[in-house]
């Protein structure tokens, strides 16, 4: 596959659509699987692709998991002979020493790359995550605040981010030695950046955090990453950054050309959201759909846990939704709204209390949500989907036998609406959105409904 630019392997599903959209909005066509795509994948309806990535799931696996997940989807995705290599983290850098260990990750990539040093970008300017001076920022409404402060990711259920020195976050989870090129650096030439770039090479920094806190600062990345290429894949950790960096060089030096807008599919009549997701924006996008016009439906989610109650309660649920979609509306199931909701304690201690592990919560509920709403499609013949939520949307997109996704028009940074290839007619060519917790405006479920438009 020579010409291939870019392989990427996503540590979650929504974090991979954010890539594939960035590639795409650069003039890079890009295909997403799910799984590592053979040679012969990579013909027919994707013959003209240049990147190609694979959603993961490590974000919530512990190191034993990730050695058993990352090896063979690293090698096999090496395989495929592109220059560069992206293990794609969240821009909000969710890890920690025993859950989605980013610095794991890159001691695997050490021992299968072999490379002199790793480029670790964080930041991405077009998703409001900055890095200045090692800590990391993220912008919510009109207030940036530091991660280790963060109204979510500071009270994160699983990877809570009590400290937004990267540097020293990363320090728990891996042994290897670090450098930073901090946004002092970062303002000086192009001379002057390379220069401290091998600087710290030479000093031993095995992994070199770059600071980002705007384009000006991603236009230097992208050059310093693209001069990397040699005779082996470079292997490089990051956010979407890296794709906004790269592209933005390509095009200045001509690799690519700057794409056409892409134009929205129009509107649907009807639309079936399915939303896991805890996270302050995605109740904003849900409050704002009910009140215009779109039927909640609050999932049972004790009972869709219990393996006991599961199958009645999902059909419960369906019937609900099948109800109102009978009559012309548009429907919204959701399990939570807001990381204050009760239902989120309510679930884990019943889980406890019939002996599940509350830590399977998330595979547990978005296995259910992803049976509801192939049920829904399948009975309806509807054409357009959303599902919000990482996990939520990597469970549902198993359950409708999606093996790839393109970028059909953007809706909200890092959250586009796709075009399904399915190993089920059915899903063959569904529109689909999978989007994270934290991504898209209030607004975002009508836009969907409306295609963008």
């Amino acid at each position: 596959m020579t010409d291939l630019l870019l392989t990427f392997y996503g540590d979650d599903f929504t974090g991979s659509t954010d890539v594939m959209e960035s590639l795409e909005i650069g003039g890079v066509p890009t295909v997403l699987f799910l799984e590592p795509p053979t040679p012969e994948q990579l013909t027919g309806r994707f013959a003209s692709v240049r990147a190609v990535g694979v959603a993961g799931v490590s974000r919530t696996m512990t190191p034993a998991e990730m050695d058993t997940e990352l090896i063979p989807r690293f090698k096999a995705i090496a395989s495929l002979g592109a220059p560069f290599f992206h293990y794609k983290i969240c821009s909000t850098f969710d890890s920690s020493p025993t859950i989605g260990s980013i610095g794991h990750a890159i001691d695997i990539g050490f021992d299968i790359f072999k490379p002199p040093v790793v480029p670790l970008i964080v930041g991405s300017p077009a998703l409001r995550r900055y890095v200045v001076f090692g800590n990391l920022f993220a912008r919510v409404g009109e207030v940036t605040y530091r991660l280790d402060r963060h109204p979510t990711m500071s009270k994160h259920p699983i990877t809570p981010m009590n400290e937004s020195d990267l540097r020293l976050h990363l320090g728990k989870q891996t042994s290897r030695s670090m450098g930073l090129i901090d946004v002092w650096h970062m303002e000086r030439s192009d001379a002057e950046i390379d220069a401290r770039f091998q600087q710290l090479m030479n000093d031993g920094a095995q992994i070199v955090l770059f600071d980002t806190l705007d384009q000006r600062h991603l236009a230097h990345i992208g050059r310093i990453v693209w001069g990397l290429r040699g005779d082996k894949p470079v292997f490089f950790v990051g956010s979407s950054g890296v794709e906004n960096a790269l592209t933005m060089h390509w095009q200045a030096v001509g690799v690519v050309e700057k794409p056409e807008p892409l134009q929205s599919p129009g509107k649907v009549d009807q639309l079936v959201v399915v939303s896991g997701s805890a996270a302050p924006p995605t109740a904003e996008q849900i409050d704002y759909a009910l009140e215009r016009g779109f039927a909640g439906i609050r999932l049972d989610s004790p009972c869709l846990v219990d393996p006991a109650a599961a199958d009645a309660e999902r059909e419960k649920a369906i019937q609900q939704a099948l109800t109102i979609l009978g009559n012309g509306g548009s429907v919204l199931l959701y399990s939570a709204r807001g990381p204050e909701d009760p239902a989120i304690g309510m679930t884990k201690q019943y889980m406890q209390s019939i002996g599940l592990d509350p830590q399977t919560v998330g595979s547990r509920l978005g296995t259910q949500q992803g049976l509801i709403l192939r049920e829904l499609l399948e009975r309806t013949g509807l054409k357009r989907a959303c599902v919000a939520g990482g996990d939520t949307c990597g469970y549902a997109s198993k359950q409708l036998g999606i093996y790839a996704l393109e970028t059909i028009v953007p809706i909200a940074p890092g959250a586009p609406l796709c075009r399904a290839s399915s190993n089920q007619p059915r899903f063959d060519g569904l529109q689909i959105s999978l989007k994270g917790g934290q991504n898209g405006a209030a607004d975002y479920f009508v836009k969907i409904l409306n295609g963008g438009a």
